[in-house]
């Protein structure tokens, strides 16, 4: 056995269903099925764009630790335990969570409403620097909370979302709200120093350790 050096502050954490806990972790005895159904967790987790699902061919069988045999195995059983949909169009097939949103895709998909989205063999995607930054510091990256930093994004510059995150933790708001509102004012108002010395307070120098941290985390 090859020793674990143990995780890193650095990487990101997938979000697991609480249901996983509760009920699937005991019942799946088969290593197949739950090596298969942790890989799809994850690597849908880290999906971009509305088509999230998986082909057999997806799944990796280096990282898997497993062979073809054993990944097919794996799909049947978590699809025989309702924890995977297998959705079919023609000759293609895919694999989605069986979740609300991946029930609605899987049934699209299977009518054909998803063809020109449909791409199989997509890597895994990174999370922006925010994302990491909003677990570490805000909370867990719900549906919501996710669409909403990316429609961040897209109307303010990484370095005010970040800066809005660490008013957030320096005045123990940590909520999204407080963050957006933030940014909101910063851009109504313009963002002078003024302002800035305004919003700052004292904070002990554990905090600002921290902050130095996420600022260094998102350069």
């Amino acid at each position: 056995m090859v020793q674990f050096k143990g995780f890193t502050d650095s990487e990101t954490f997938t979000q697991l269903p609480d249901s996983f806990i509760y009920h699937l972790l005991a019942e799946i005895r088969d290593a197949d099925e739950l090596k298969v159904t942790l890989y799809a967790i994850w690597r849908i987790e880290h999906m971009d764009g509305p088509f999230r699902a998986l082909a057999a061919t997806d799944f990796n069988a280096g990282e898997l630790g497993l062979d073809g045999d054993g990944i097919a195995s794996g799909l049947e059983k978590a699809v025989q335990r309702g924890t995977l949909l297998a959705s079919r169009h023609d000759a293609d097939v895919f694999y989605f969570l069986n979740s609300p949103r991946g029930r609605a895709s899987a049934e699209a998909f299977a009518k054909g409403g998803w063809q020109g989205d449909a791409r199989p063999g997509s890597a895994p995607v990174e999370r922006p620097n925010i994302f990491r930054l909003y677990e570490e510091n805000i909370g867990p990256l719900t549906p919501l909370i996710a669409d909403a930093l990316k429609d961040a994004e897209g109307t303010y510059s990484e370095a005010w979302i970040v800066d809005a995150i660490e008013l957030a933790i320096k005045n123990n708001k940590r909520n999204w709200k407080y963050c957006e509102a933030i940014l909101k004012r910063w851009k109504e108002e313009g963002r002078a120093e003024k302002q800035n010395r305004r919003d700052d307070q004292k904070v002990s120098p554990g905090l600002e350790r921290k902050i130095e941290q996420l600022r260094r985390r998102a350069s």
